[in-house]
């Protein structure tokens, strides 16, 4: 008989980088608040945890990340400004931001790797799961991820994570898991982990990608973790562990993900990123997709 499980409230986001692929952008500005289109990479992040049901949302920053609390905070001398004029649009988008979670913030003194940045959460989280979104990973809003692994987790217990299939040349971008299929067909057991692996190593193409649900164990696991590939405490180290041993932390289970992912962590694909979300908006991709064309067909 399956178990049920406590329902998840809580996000963590890791947005303690330093973003030097896109320096010099970066020098000033968090990497996590460059534009999409018209809406910082991060706002699309706390926005698909909210559409989850996690609207208690653990933000993990770093020195010089001021303006990320600044966006999700009111700013009343901008919003009596656009009430003046008339400006309802705009002045609904300003405070969508600041009235979408209830955030919070902590910093993460030394960058020691994505591992350490969530053990960083521990006082916030406590004894519950919770789950954790990296910002470089956008997923569309049409194609639910996070609230499935959720869903999973909730009748399985343990931890979750996304994976994804992609090119046997490509896998050594990504943390790896070895896998075995369960009954669900979206749904496969982890039985191990990797981090960036050669193609000839790689125990399989399924690539994890930057979405957890995760068991309060994992805290205990990163304390003792010693810092691996890179020299950092790596998240696929302590998840390896709990994939090792069921009774630590309940078992590990991969959600496959075939949905539309957008990666905002590579220059080319930012690109790609702006052009198609903007393609697919109705207020401007009309127009865009028209330009595009044209400008393809010159350049052609």
């Amino acid at each position: 008989m399956t178990q049920s499980h406590p329902r998840i409230s809580k996000a963590v986001i890791p947005a303690a980088g330093l973003g030097t692929r896109f320096l010099p952008a970066t020098k000033a500005t968090p990497k996590e608040m460059l534009p999409v289109v018209d809406k910082p990479a991060i706002q699309y992040v706390v926005e698909e945890a909210v559409s989850a049901g996690l609207d208690d949302v653990l933000m993990i920053t770093g020195r010089n990340k001021r303006p990320l609390e600044d966006h999700f905070d009111r700013n009343y001398e901008l919003e009596s400004a656009l009430q003046k004029k008339g400006d309802a649009s705009r002045l609904a988008k300003v405070q969508e931001s600041s009235d979408l979670a209830t955030m919070h913030y902590v910093r993460q003194g030394d960058p020691k790797g994505l591992g350490h940045a969530v053990l960083c959460a521990a006082p916030h989280v406590g004894h519950e799961p919770f789950a954790v979104l990296l910002g470089d990973d956008l997923i569309d809003p049409r194609d639910p991820l996070l609230k499935r692994m959720v869903d999973v987790q909730e009748q399985h217990g343990g931890s979750v994570i996304a994976l994804m299939e992609v090119a046997p040349e490509q896998i050594h971008l990504y943390g790896c898991a070895a896998v075995e299929p369960t009954e669900d067909g979206d749904v496969v057991k982890v039985t191990g982990m990797v981090e960036k692996p050669d193609a000839a190593d790689a125990p399989s193409n399924y690539a994890i990608i930057g979405r957890y649900v995760l068991d309060p164990h994992i805290f205990d696991i990163l304390r003792k973790t010693e810092p691996g590939r890179g020299g950092e405490i790596q998240l696929t180290d302590a998840l390896q562990q709990l994939a090792a041993d069921e009774k630590v932390g309940g078992p590990v289970h991969g959600v496959v993900f075939k949905g539309r992912r957008y990666d905002t962590g590579d220059r080319g694909d930012y690109l790609r990123a702006i052009v198609r979300l903007a393609c697919e908006r109705e207020d401007l991709g009309p127009d865009f997709r028209t330009w595009l064309r044209s400008y393809v067909a010159e350049e052609m």
